[in-house]
C-alpha cells in the first residue's frame, strides 16, 4: 500500500505551484535540470534513432530538456498516472502521452526508459516493481534517479546502493552505472541490458 495518495499529492502541488518544477514537487528548476543533465549523460549522444519512454513524465519537462539540448529521440512517449499532468504534457509537448499506472498497466516497449523523481513517494516494494516493469519494457536499459541514503521518512523513499544493486542482480542487469556526487541524498542509476 502506498504511503501517501500520489494523485492527491501531485494535484495539490499543481494547484499550489502551477506548471513548474515545484508543480511536480521539485525544490526548484535548477535541481530538476541538474537531474536531467545527469540522466542525459547516461544516454547515447545521438538519440535520433531511439524511442524514449519517460515514466512519470509530469508536464513533459524532460522532453523540453532534450529538445533544448538538441537531442530529441525519434519517438518520445510520456507516461503518467495523474490525468491532469497527462493533459498538460500533451499540450506542452505535442507528443504521445499515456495516462497509465506504471505499477498496474502494461507498458509500451521503448529503447530506453527514463524516470526522474516519480519513485520518490513510493514504498520500497512499489519502487522495486516500478524498476522491474520499466527495465523489462526497455530494449536497452532503464535510467532513473531516486532519493539516496538510509534515511527514514513518512513521505519519501530513500534507497541505498546495496538495495539498488540487489534489485539489479534480481533483474539480471548486465551493466550498472551510477552517479551520486551531484546532489546530496540523490543517486542516478543506469540498469543496462
Amino acid at each position: 500500500m502506498s504511503r501517501i495518495n500520489s494523485e492527491k499529492f501531485y494535484k495539490n502541488a499543481i494547484k499550489k505551484h502551477g506548471v513548474s518544477a515545484q508543480g511536480v514537487c521539485w525544490i526548484d528548476t535548477a535541481r530538476q535540470q541538474l537531474r536531467f543533465d545527469v540522466l542525459h549523460s547516461f544516454l547515447p549522444q545521438d538519440l535520433s534513432s531511439f524511442c524514449i519512454a519517460d515514466a512519470g513524465c509530469g508536464f513533459g519537462d524532460l522532453y523540453h530538456f532534450l529538445k533544448n539540448n538538441q537531442n530529441l529521440p525519434q519517438k518520445y512517449i510520456g507516461i503518467d498516472t495523474v490525468d491532469e499532468m497527462c493533459s498538460l504534457a500533451k499540450e506542452q509537448t505535442h507528443q504521445e502521452i499515456l495516462h497509465a499506472n506504471i505499477l498496474r498497466n502494461e507498458l509500451p516497449i521503448a529503447d530506453y526508459y527514463l524516470c526522474s523523481g516519480a519513485m520518490n513517494i513510493l514504498t520500497r516494494f512499489e519502487t522495486t516493481l516500478f524498476i522491474r516493469k520499466c527495465f523489462e519494457a526497455s530494449k536497452k536499459g532503464f535510467i532513473f534517479n531516486v532519493l539516496y541514503g538510509n534515511r527514514e521518512s513518512e513521505i519519501y523513499n530513500y534507497l541505498n546502493k546495496k538495495a539498488l544493486e540487489d534489485i539489479a542482480q534480481e533483474l539480471g542487469v548486465k551493466k550498472i552505472s551510477f552517479k551520486d556526487d551531484y546532489l546530496e541524498h540523490d543517486i542516478t542509476m543506469g540498469f543496462f541490458k
